[in-house]
Formats: structure tokens, sequence, C-alpha cells
């Protein structure tokens, strides 16, 4: 008759589980020391402008302690440190490649990390931005969206939102300017100037709700913030675009007085925070 060597009737069997059991807790809780070991040494070298040698500890870090989100985070975002939008390299696209992947495997453990939830927003943002990719930034946008669903009293994330609209509209507005100056070189229409009648029409109908959600999203911003100067600049850039969505040459023009009026604001707050520095 066959006996397991692991019958549980045979103490000595149970006696060996047991060290088997204590023994790999040792090793784990072992490597637990070590992966934070690991994750402070890469704090420390890139603190000391050595993002190289900091990703690879984080990784060692990462390894050691599956676990450890802190290694997960500060990997992510050494790579996103390395990454420069715009720039055509492998290196540069695999370092924002990475950079994300890292993020969205800590939100597969952890979906409420706002820090995990935040940097991918931003690094999707600056992906999308340099080259120019809609979907990047739309993507950026449902990063910014489930921040406010987590924790709605943050006003960064509504910023962001309207930021991103912002961006989206202005791309937009951008590029009909240069296909119609383009198709009619006797009749250019400068920046400042309103679009024509039919552009004017196809912008509002495709960019009037993102123009509507920038104003309101970054309304709230301001309302958590009061003295939020960035998005008061971004609201003046958005009441421009809705300028361009009017008909009527006196709201067109209530419009521009109230971007006016807030570069105004963002310059006393500008002013005052100056001044609070320098005493």
């Amino acid at each position: 008759m066959n006996v397991s060597l692991f019958d549980s009737k045979k103490p000595g069997a149970v006696l060996g589980l047991a060290l088997l059991a204590v023994a790999s807790l040792g090793a784990a809780g072992c490597n637990k020391l070590k992966a934070r070991d690991k994750l402070n040494q890469g704090v420390t070298a890139y603190k000391n402008g050595q993002p190289d040698q900091a990703i690879e500890d984080f990784k060692q870090s990462k390894d050691l302690d599956p676990t450890l989100l802190m290694a997960r985070l500060y990997l992510a975002t050494a790579y996103q440190g390395q990454y420069i939008p715009g720039a055509p390299s492998e290196e540069n696209k695999r370092n924002g490649d990475q950079a994300l992947q890292e993020y969205q495997d800590v939100l597969k453990i952890d979906p409420n990390n706002l820090t995990a939830i935040d940097g991918a927003g931003s690094l999707l943002f600056a992906m999308g931005t340099a080259p120019y990719d809609s979907a990047k930034i739309e993507e950026s946008k449902t990063y910014h969206e489930k921040h406010i669903q987590i924790k709605s009293d943050d006003p960064e994330p509504y910023y962001w939102v309207g930021v991103i609209d912002w961006t989206l509209s202005w791309q937009a507005n951008r590029e009909m300017r240069a296909a119609y100056n383009r198709a009619n070189v006797k009749k250019q229409i400068k920046d400042d100037e309103p679009l024509p009648a039919n552009l004017r029409d196809e912008f509002a109908s495709k960019y009037g709700q993102d123009v509507d959600e920038a104003i309101s999203y970054l309304k709230k911003a301001m309302d958590r913030k009061p003295d939020y100067d960035d998005a008061m600049a971004y609201l003046n850039l958005v009441y421009r675009q809705k300028a361009d969505m009017v008909s009527s040459p006196d709201e067109r023009a209530a419009l521009i007085k109230q971007a006016d009026d807030l570069i105004d604001q963002v310059k006393q707050i500008k002013q005052r925070k100056g001044q609070t520095q320098g005493d």
C-alpha cells in the first residue's frame, strides 16, 4: 500500500510541513525587507540624479515584493520622468509606455489609487499633445473623471477636464481656420476674427458640448479653490472658443470681455502671491 510522505497521521510529516511553512514565511519576510531596502536605494539614486539606477532599484524592489505598490508607483514616476513629449526616439516612447503600464498595473491591484490615476491621466495627456492624438487625450480625460468619482472635493481633476476639453476644441478651431485659409488665399481669416458662418455652425455643432463642459468644470475647480489662477487662465481661453460659436456680435463681445476680465484677475492673484512670497 502506498503511503503519502505528507500523510497527516504521521507526526514527522506534520512537523515537516510546519517547518516548510515557517521557512517559506521567513523567506517571504526576508524578501519584503530586501524590497524595502531596494526601494530606499532607488529613492536615493533618483534624488542624486541617477534615474537609470533608480529604475533598476525600483524594478528589483517590485520583483522582490509584488505587493509593494510604492515600488510600482516610484518605478512609473521614474519612467515618466525620463519621457519627453514629442521626442521621436524608440527609447522615449518605451519610457512613456512602460510608465503607463506600471500605473495601470497598480490600478489592477488598487483601482482607487489616486496617485496612479493622476499619473496615468497626466502622462496620457502629455503623450497625446505631442504629436497630437485626440484618442490619448480623450483617454486621459477618463482618468480625471474617475478621480472626481472617488474624491469629488479635489479641484485639480476638474481643472484637467477643462484643459482637455479646451485642447480638443482649440485644435479643431485651429485646423478649421488653416483649411479655410488654404482654400481662400485672397480672403484669409486671422486668429482673432470670427469664423465664417458655415464654419462657426460646424464648430459649434461638433465642439459646443466640450466647451460648455469645460466652462462648467473650470468653474467647479475655482469653487473648490477660489484663487486657482491656472483654472482662471484656461477659462479665459475657453470663453474665446465659445465666442467663435455664437452668431451675435454682442454675445461674442460679451464673451471676449469675460475672457479679458479673467486675465486681469489672474494678474491680480499672481501679484498677491508674489507679494506674499516676498514677505
